[in-house]
């Protein structure tokens, strides 16, 4: 018996190069639609992410650490006991919470609680013979609480699932105020806390710098736009504003939003007439609906 095999046809190497040369034209021409619809779209860093390197600069303060580390041990005491547990419940229906280092404004979160309890953390305390922070340390706590406090806020907003990108620039320069004010405020009484306040300062200048400032070479005018656009935030972050940095940012802004609207208009007026009309069809309401309109009027 005699077996016959049909050998397989090879492939035409010119219709798979061909293919990939349209593919390759298709996808490269809406590259260049997309960048012209777009534009060069800036990568910022997360600004949340970002004031969180700020505040963990309390953390390689020596005089702050040592204070923290105070803290700590005794709300890891309370934590531990069962019975001092029961006992500061009893007495506030609260409890203590331990800050962790990979948690958002924890830090924060510990200190505030301490202090919220505190009457009913020195009762117990007193009660199981534990120590506790004296009477100036707990005025220093309350200092670095209120260093921290415009942090956390703003933490809690900018971390929302809603827009924000608009508080962004608003943050930031409040959270420049309250650095520049603190040293002659709550943190007049101490040096330390009034030097830490100076370094997150600067800290902070350097790291937004582009947001903030239009001469830096990193700068992106996005979140100062998505500002100015913005009607509840505007006027007095930008508009009334007197600062000579915020107003010059605020004329970079003005320019960059007047290029991209007359950007859009050439886009929408490049689109074909057909293509326009389609669009309109798809918009309008079938008959069947028209009619349950009607209906309902």
């Amino acid at each position: 018996m005699i077996a016959a095999f049909k050998a397989n046809e090879p492939d035409d190497p010119t219709s798979s190069e061909d293919e990939s040369i349209e593919t390759s034209d298709t996808e490269d021409s809406e590259v260049v639609g997309e960048d012209q619809r777009f534009g060069a779209i800036d990568s910022i860093p997360c600004v949340v992410h970002t004031l969180q390197l700020v505040v963990n600069m309390i953390q390689k303060d020596a005089s702050v650490n040592r204070l923290l580390s105070k803290v700590r041990v005794l709300v890891k005491l309370f934590r531990k006991s069962s019975v001092a547990t029961e006992r500061l419940l009893q007495l506030c229906h609260l409890t203590l919470v331990k800050d962790c280092p990979t948690r958002w404004s924890s830090t924060y979160l510990m200190i505030s609680r301490l202090l919220e309890i505190k009457d009913s953390v020195v009762q117990v305390a007193d009660g199981m013979s534990w120590d506790y922070l004296l009477p100036s340390k707990w005025q220093r706590l309350t200092a670095l609480r209120d260093l921290l406090f415009p942090f956390a806020e703003h933490t809690q907003m900018l971390q929302s699932d809603t827009q924000s990108l608009s508080l962004v620039v608003p943050a930031l320069l409040d959270l420049h105020g309250h650095l520049t004010q603190f040293p002659h405020a709550q943190g007049a009484s101490f040096k330390d806390l009034s030097s830490l306040a100076k370094k997150m300062k600067a800290n902070m200048d350097k790291r937004f710098s582009c947001f903030l400032d239009h001469t830096d070479s990193m700068f992106s005018p996005l979140t100062a736009a998505a500002c100015f656009l913005d009607p509840t935030v505007a006027p007095e972050a930008l508009l009334d504003n007197d600062d000579e940095q915020i107003q010059a940012l605020l004329g970079r802004v003005r320019v960059r939003v007047r290029v991209l609207g007359r950007a859009e208009d050439s886009i929408s007026h490049s689109v074909p007439p057909v293509v326009r009309e389609e669009e309109a069809e798809d918009e309008e309401p079938e008959e069947g609906e028209e009619e349950s309109r009607e209906g309902h009027q």
